[in-house]
This record gives C-alpha cells, sequence and structure tokens, in this order.
C-alpha cells in the first residue's frame, strides 16, 4: 500500500486521503489540529463581531432614536447578508480552498465592525450590521476544513467542535460588550462615546484571526490548494460541474431547511435574547446580558456533543443512525422552544432556556455529521448551502416574529418552536442508496455501494484523467457508515486506490 513506501508524515494516523482518523482536541499538530484550532478561532472572531451589537441595544436604541422596527430589521439584516455569502463560500472553498477563501472575508468585512463605531441613524446601523454579518459565511470555510482534515469515523466531532466553539462568540459577546463598554465609561467616556469605542475590540480580534489562518493554515493535509493544483495533485476542476451536482442533490435542500430551524433559530435568539429578558423582567443590562450569554456559552459542549453523538450512532448503526439522532433531537428543541415562550416565571424561564439550548445547538452539530457525505466532489456547495439555509431560517423567522409589535416576543417564541417541529419532518425523505434512511434500509441492488454513489459525479472522459480518484478513495473510507451490520460483508468494498 501507498502509506507503507512512504515515511511517516502525520503526527496522527491517517486513512488513505491522509485525513485523521483520530481527533485529539488537546493537540495543536500540524496539519490537522492546527486547522481546527484556527478554524474555530476565526470563526469565534467572526461571530463577536456579527452580535457585537445586541448586548448593547438598550444604550445604542437610545443614542440613536432606533424604534422596535428599527431594532428588527437590523437583526435581520445581520443574518440576512450571510444568506448569499455562505453558497459563495462553499464555491469558494471548492476552488480556492478554505484557508484563502476564510481569510479574504474575514478581512473584507472587518472594516463594517470599525464603522459601526461612526454610525449616526437607524440606516447606517442597520448597514454595518448587514456588513458585518456577512463574516458568518465562514462557518463555511470551517466545516469544509474540517472534513478535509478528518475521516468518517470522527468527522461529526471535528465539525461539531470547531462549529460549536466558534458559535460560542454569540454567548462570549454577550459578556465582553458591556464588560468593555463599562471598562471604558468608567475610564471617563460619556455613555454614548463608550459604546462607539468598544467596537474596536472585536475588529481587531477579527484581523488579527485571519492573519493566523493565513500565516499558520493549511488547505489539505498534503499542502494547500494552489501548490497542489500547481504540482498536478489536485486535478483542477470546474466551478460549473462542482456547482451543478452540489444544488441537484436533494439532500443537500433538506439539511439547508433543517439547518434553517437549528442554528437559524439558535441566530434569532442571539437577536432578541437579551432585549427580551431586558424588557420583560426589568433586569439591569449586566443582568440580562449573564442570561442571554449562557444561550450561547453552552456552544461548548452542546454542538460539540451533537457531533460526537452524530460518530457514536454511526459506528453502531451507520448513516441511519446520524439521521434518527438529528431528528429527535432537533424535534425536542422545538418542543423546548415551544415551551420557553409559554412560561411566564424569570427562574422558569432561564431553566428552560438553557435546556432548549442544548438541544437546539446539539442539532446543528449533528446536521453537519451528516452534510460530508451527501458528496464528495460539491463538499464546498453543499456546505454552502445548508450554512445558508441557517441565515434563510433566521431571516424568515425574524421578519415574520419578530420585526415591529405584531407578536409580542414571548409569542413569537412559542410560534417559532412550531416551525422547528414542522421543519424537522422533511429528514424523514433523506436516503442513501448504499446506506438507506430513517425508515428504509439500504437497496438490495448490487450496485447501490459507496463507488457507485460518489463515482456518479464524475463523467467517463473526467474518469479518463484520474479525477475521481479523490473521490474513490473518499468511498472507501465512507464504508463505515454502514454501521456494525452484518450485510456490510455482502457488498464488495471500493478497491484502494
Amino acid at each position: 500500500m501507498e502509506e507503507e513506501t512512504q515515511p511517516p508524515k502525520f503526527a496522527f494516523p491517517v486513512d488513505s486521503e491522509h485525513k485523521a482518523t483520530e481527533f485529539r482536541i488537546f493537540s495543536v499538530a500540524a496539519p490537522h489540529m492546527r486547522a481546527f484550532h484556527l478554524s474555530w478561532i476565526s470563526f469565534l472572531a467572526c461571530f463577536v463581531s456579527s452580535f457585537a451589537a445586541p448586548p448593547l441595544l438598550p444604550i445604542i436604541r437610545d443614542n440613536l432614536n432606533l424604534t422596535s422596527t428599527d431594532i428588527g430589521n437590523a437583526g435581520i439584516a445581520s443574518v440576512s447578508g450571510a444568506v448569499f455569502a455562505r453558497v459563495a463560500m462553499g464555491s469558494a472553498c471548492d476552488m480556492f480552498g478554505p484557508r484563502l477563501a476564510s481569510a479574504s472575508l474575514i478581512l473584507l468585512t472587518a472594516p463594517a465592525v470599525f464603522f459601526t463605531s461612526i454610525v449616526s441613524s437607524p440606516t447606517s446601523f442597520l448597514l454595518v450590521r448587514f456588513f458585518t454579518g456577512f463574516s458568518l459565511a465562514t462557518f463555511v470555510s470551517t466545516q469544509f476544513w474540517m472534513s478535509s482534515m478528518f475521516s468518517a469515523p470522527v468527522v461529526g466531532s471535528a465539525n461539531g467542535f470547531s462549529g460549536g466553539w466558534g458559535n460560542l462568540g454569540g454567548g462570549a459577546t454577550q459578556l465582553i460588550m458591556p464588560l468593555v463598554f463599562a471598562l471604558i465609561r468608567d475610564v471617563g467616556a460619556v455613555k454614548f462615546t463608550a459604546w462607539r469605542i468598544a467596537f474596536f475590540i472585536p475588529a481587531l480580534f477579527q484581523i488579527l484571526s485571519a492573519f493566523a489562518v493565513l500565516i499558520f493554515g493549511q488547505d489539505m493535509p498534503d499542502g494547500n490548494f494552489y501548490g497542489l493544483k500547481k504540482s498536478g495533485e489536485k486535478a483542477k476542476d470546474k466551478f460549473s460541474w462542482v456547482f451543478y451536482y452540489g444544488i441537484t442533490n436533494y439532500r443537500g435542500w433538506i439539511l439547508a431547511l433543517t439547518y434553517g430551524y437549528c442554528f437559524g433559530v439558535e441566530l434569532t435568539i442571539d437577536n432578541i435574547i437579551a432585549e427580551y429578558f431586558y424588557d420583560r423582567f426589568n433586569l439591569k443590562l449586566h443582568t440580562a446580558g449573564l442570561i442571554a450569554a449562557s444561550f450561547g456559552l453552552a456552544n461548548l459542549f452542546s454542538r460539540p456533543a451533537g457531533g460526537y453523538i452524530s460518530d457514536a450512532m454511526a459506528r453502531r448503526f451507520g448513516m441511519r443512525g446520524r439521521l434518527w439522532a438529528l431528528w429527535v433531537v432537533q424535534m425536542i428543541g422545538g418542543v423546548l422552544c415551544v415551551l420557553l415562550g409559554r412560561v411566564s416565571s424569570l427562574s422558569s424561564s432561564i431553566v428552560v432556556m438553557v435546556a432548549f439550548s442544548l438541544f437546539v445547538q446539539a442539532a446543528c452539530g449533528l446536521t453537519f455529521g451528516v452534510v460530508p457525505f451527501v458528496s464528495r466532489r460539491s463538499l464546498g456547495v453543499v456546505s454552502g448551502m445548508t450554512g445558508g439555509g441557517g441565515n434563510v431560517g433566521a431571516v424568515i423567522t425574524q421578519l415574520i416574529f419578530f420585526r415591529g409589535s405584531r407578536y409580542s416576543k414571548e409569542t413569537g417564541i412559542t410560534l417559532m418552536g412550531v416551525m422547528i417541529i414542522c421543519c424537522t419532518l422533511p429528514l424523514c425523505f433523506i436516503y442513501f442508496p448504499q446506506w438507506g434512511g430513517m425508515f428504509c434500509g439500504p437497496s438490495t441492488k448490487t450496485h447501490a455501494t459507496e463507488e457507485e454513489y460518489y463515482m456518479s459525479e464524475w463523467k467517463s472522459n473526467e474518469k479518463e484523467k484520474g479525477f475521481h480518484l479523490p473521490s474513490l478513495k473518499f468511498a472507501e473510507n465512507s464504508v463505515s457508515e454502514r454501521g456494525r451490520k452484518e450485510d456490510s460483508v455482502d457488498k464488495a468494498s471500493p478497491a484502494h486506490v
């Protein structure tokens, strides 16, 4: 085998694609674990920037004379910008690699964070939140990067931890921004100046993270996209075909819908929860921020737990286990969201919110335990579609339930829970011929193998040139998605290449 003729070049055991087959969270070994830490830190920086405004809204709205409609529109703007940015980011990752795509977007959106300090009207406030929100598309590069570095048995955990720890920014900013604001005010600045100066902190953090990705990151286990294409080790794929095979795979669309009502709901809560507790229970700004922070900070372990559960279920039940775990966890999250809008006391609201955060964030991790297997050739496009679906869900939810005064926030939260339940049902329709779906086992046809599924994305002339070889290796390494069932031996495994 190839690995026997080459000296060891990685700190971890790897598969035939040189993806790590182990995930050691406290390691910083290059390139696998270094990519992990760079990805979640840079994504966290973008999350901090994108949601730096909500914890200071009671101050900002007084300074800019914002109405509830203005605040709702700005919240929608903050997540709508990333809808198309995430789809574009997926394509950029497929063509240029996650390192360059991620760092470029972070640097392009950093000026919007700086400009927040000089906004003077509701319109300018909306615009800076809109352009800052583009940075949330770095989530796609984060998941693409992890799927490029880690093998099938641990990819759910890698995606869960990187996405979850990045999402910590939504909770961390609820603590950081009120603290920074208070420190600047205590130094001597008036409050309407202090909140403006505070935005320099997330902007600087964002810029530093981008340079770290550029300097220390690596796209793939064997090198960067540019070098691999130049040396001929990676085929120069056609964007049109990459895009086509991504958007024509119905599984990606279903995952985009369901992700809209786990991650989309998380984004919505990040925008409204501090103001909700501040207004409904007459709390101090700092207290409301602490409570709101607990929702986002649950990502420290909730989303990673989702990724881990996905991998654990796959080891026993294969892809069907991943799908069932996602369906059950997201359904429970929907029920808890309905309950959150119905409880009326402060203590019960906090308890239900924490429980809700655990399930809705775990569902996010479970979703990206499935995404890497939808397509090998169009991984970035499918990741972008799914990630963009999260932002679409947030936009629609905020537009319907949290814009203006049509619904009270508690009623909006309840109705949002109903939407979660309804939009989780389509997961039942995801079916992989080689692995099955929630209610049906794998196809009995002899050609329903991993090799057949992933080779269908390549044309005969492309196969003649060897462009399909990475997909063939991926098919071999995805055999683990059959689970421990005896019928896995009935199908011939793809030949090692």
